[in-house]
């Protein structure tokens, strides 16, 4: 688990998952871009290099075994989903689950007192 200076959840761990997800939907639009890049090698006559993609990067493992989706199912089975299940029971016991304890005492702080669209 880790907070930030004024205490409240770092949202760092959500970073992960996303940032990888983005890793993994960019590496798979480049991957079929590359069916493109084939073709139009093809039609320009340049048969051996069109093939030298094929053969070397269509399809190619990121890390030895792995597409990146493998990759994001590992970091999801190993780390993230450990981490939010210590992080709830941790947050249940010590803030009766509440996860936003810092910004709760924002609000409290920042709200016009009978102001309507201030009101709880």
């Amino acid at each position: 688990m880790s907070a930030n200076p004024r205490g409240s959840k770092s949202h760092s761990p959500i970073a992960g998952p996303d940032n990888l997800y983005g890793v993994d939907q960019l590496t798979g639009t480049a991957d079929f871009e590359l069916d493109d890049a084939v073709r139009l090698l093809r039609e320009a006559g340049h048969e051996a290099q069109a093939r030298l993609v094929e053969r070397e990067i269509l399809g190619r493992n990121v890390i030895p075994g792995h597409w990146t989706f493998e990759i994001v199912e590992a970091y999801n089975d190993s780390y993230y989903r450990p981490f939010v299940a210590i992080e709830r029971d941790i947050v249940a016991e010590l803030a009766d689950g509440r996860g936003h304890l810092h910004e709760a005492r924002l609000k409290e702080r920042r709200r016009t007192p009978g102001h309507r669209d201030h009101s709880p």
